[in-house]
């Protein structure tokens, strides 16, 4: 597992935490997810992840507190929670790549279809 795989996992445990959406998603980025360069992330990831970063980071702080708090204080619940699904979806990109950005784990076929029946556990 890559270090910022485990960044990853470290914020979407922050964000599966109890508490209001605005205070783990400030957390979670702050303490996780603020130093990671983009260029560093599988290409799947690099857009997305600088997309997150700008809006993690869009409102100039004012009064001491940083730019993540002011942002994250300016945003709707909705908005944050948004923020916060983009993490957990930028997490799910990460584990299917490795330290190469290789993808792993093709989750869907190239034919479109569906899991092969041998893969399906029978419950009956």
């Amino acid at each position: 597992m890559t270090d910022q795989v485990k960044l990853f996992f470290a914020a979407v445990s922050v964000l599966a935490g109890h508490g209001h959406i605005k205070h783990r998603l400030i957390k979670a980025y702050e303490e996780n997810l603020d130093h990671i360069n983009e260029e560093n992330l599988p290409n799947a990831t690099k857009q997305p992840f600088a997309q997150l970063k700008d809006a993690m980071h869009c409102v100039t702080p004012a009064g001491g507190e940083g730019s993540i708090c002011a942002s994250v204080r300016k945003m709707s619940v909705d908005e944050a929670s948004q923020c916060a699904i983009s993490v957990v979806l930028l997490y799910g990109e990460m584990i299917r790549h490795d330290e190469n950005g290789q993808e792993l784990l093709p989750l869907t076929r190239e034919d479109g279809e569906g899991i092969p029946p041998f893969l399906i556990k029978s419950v009956s």
